[in-house]
């Protein structure tokens, strides 16, 4: 079953202390840590997209969609 952001509710302590950890590791600049975090995102997805590309479709049973169409990116 997986909750939906609005589900969440208020963050938990655990995710406080991480927000808190990776503001001093930016200096205390939230602008900076939010553009590290962007940063980070991006490499994950490309990571996740790389990795998506290399399973089968039967595999994944068609469960995971392509890169190509996934609904934020405009199709080429």
């Amino acid at each position: 079953m997986n909750a939906t952001f609005e589900q969440a509710g208020p963050a938990p302590d655990h995710l406080d202390a991480a927000a808190d950890q990776a503001i001093a590791a930016c200096g205390g600049d939230a602008r900076e840590t939010v553009k590290v975090l962007l940063v980070a995102n991006e490499f994950l997805e490309g990571q996740l997209d790389e990795l998506r590309s290399k399973v089968s479709t039967g595999y994944a049973r068609g469960r995971l969609p392509r890169a190509r169409e996934r609904k934020d990116e405009p199709d080429v």
